[in-house]
């Protein structure tokens, strides 16, 4: 176990025991705000759900009402006129072999990568680049799409992917701790209820075990959800 600094023993030594409504945690949460630089907020959600089933995975995206708090960093896979509604849209790299041969060699600095169907036969080879780090193009997240304009400015407005890891978890970030109390209750709560409402059909038993929120030099709290 990670030893605690001097700044973290009081927060977890005053950390509540039992969960908070999500307006109650995030006043809670607030109150660690003493680093000198403005901490990245996370949702984690506990599922009930066996992840190595493939009908009982938990995969998606959302736009958060409010933003992330963070200006991300998209790519786009298209050609013709689909590169240029890319780029009109604000996407920070648009290419084809070019953006993959950048990939191939390692470049992963963006947070969303977004292909157009005619884009998968060059897109595909990059999966052990970029799946393991949550980047890789899919239809189900939403992110091979002809309407890559309509993708790109979603992401750029703080739209946010999640799966559930190998724990049955799924993580997000929310936004940032110097957030509006009211804004980061409605990204919060936004995100649990489209989780909530993605159970799959063959999940038996209790689905959604628990939720917490923290900040990056936080320790965590518990949500009643």
């Amino acid at each position: 176990m990670r030893k605690l600094t001097k700044r973290q023993k009081p927060m977890v030594a005053a950390r509540p025991t039992e969960s908070l409504a999500v307006p109650a945690a995030v006043e809670k949460l607030q109150q660690y705000n003493t680093t000198k630089f403005d901490q990245s907020v996370e949702v984690a959600v506990r599922l009930g759900i066996d992840p190595k089933q493939a009908d009982q995975l938990v995969r998606g995206s959302i736009v958060l009402p409010n933003g992330i708090g963070k200006a991300q960093r998209v790519v786009v896979f298209a050609k013709g006129d689909k590169a240029e509604e890319a780029r009109a849209a604000g996407a920070d790299e648009v290419g084809e072999e070019d953006l993959a041969a950048r990939i191939k060699g390692g470049w992963t600095d963006f947070d969303a990568c977004i292909a157009a169907p005619d884009m998968m036969k060059i897109v595909g080879p990059l999966g052990k680049v970029l799946g393991p780090r949550g980047l890789m193009p899919s239809p189900r997240a939403g992110t091979v799409t002809p309407e890559v304009g309509k993708t790109v400015k979603e992401y750029k407005a703080g739209k946010v992917e999640f799966r559930n890891d190998s724990s049955g978890n799924v993580h997000a970030v929310v936004g940032k701790l110097s957030f509006k109390a009211g804004k980061l209750v409605e990204n919060i709560q936004a995100f649990v209820d489209l989780v909530q409402g993605m159970k799959p059909a063959t999940v038996k038993g209790t689905y959604l075990k628990g939720a917490h929120i923290s900040a990056t030099m936080s320790p965590s709290i518990r949500l009643a959800v």
